[in-house]
């Protein structure tokens, strides 16, 4: 049976997963089958792609395995195996697909600049009561007495 395009996205379930996007590290909860039981595995990883266009949607999560070696897995994003999604934190990059990290070892693999949100809160200001210009002309006033004065004063 040859379904259209257009019928299949109408017929496919996808999920609500949150919005994410390349640099973003993720944790994607995916339903493994082994024979009769069913589990749930992590797999924790800086997202390096998305492509695709309505049902079939991708993204690709990286993560540095044992010795160093880079694991890559292409998730579908309308796939029933994604039972949730967390993004563990935002980055910030100035590329819709992080293919150099592929070239990139050990702990550069990872290195990613995190993003902190869209407005930018500036750092308190404390104000005081006096200005360092007051406090440094007091300072200079007392410190102006010249010895002869001080021997004079006694």
């Amino acid at each position: 049976m040859i379904l259209f395009p257009s019928l299949m996205t109408k017929t496919a379930k996808i999920n609500k997963l949150p919005e994410f996007r390349a640099g973003d590290t993720v944790t994607v909860h995916y339903k493994i089958i082994e024979g009769d039981k069913v589990r749930t595995q992590p797999f924790t990883g800086i997202v390096i792609a998305k492509r695709g266009e309505g049902v079939s949607k991708t993204f690709t999560v990286r993560r540095m395995g044992a010795d160093g070696v880079g694991v890559e897995r292409i998730f579908p994003l309308a796939s029933p195996n994604i039972e949730k999604l967390v993004v563990e934190k935002t980055g910030k990059v100035r590329r819709a697909k992080l293919y150099y990290l592929r070239g990139k070892v050990g702990r550069q693999a990872t290195k990613v600049k995190e993003r902190f949100g869209d407005i930018f809160v500036a750092p308190e200001v404390v104000e005081t009561t006096e200005t360092p210009v007051d406090q440094v002309a007091e300072v200079a006033q007392e410190e102006s007495t010249t010895p002869a004065e001080s021997a004079n004063a006694l």
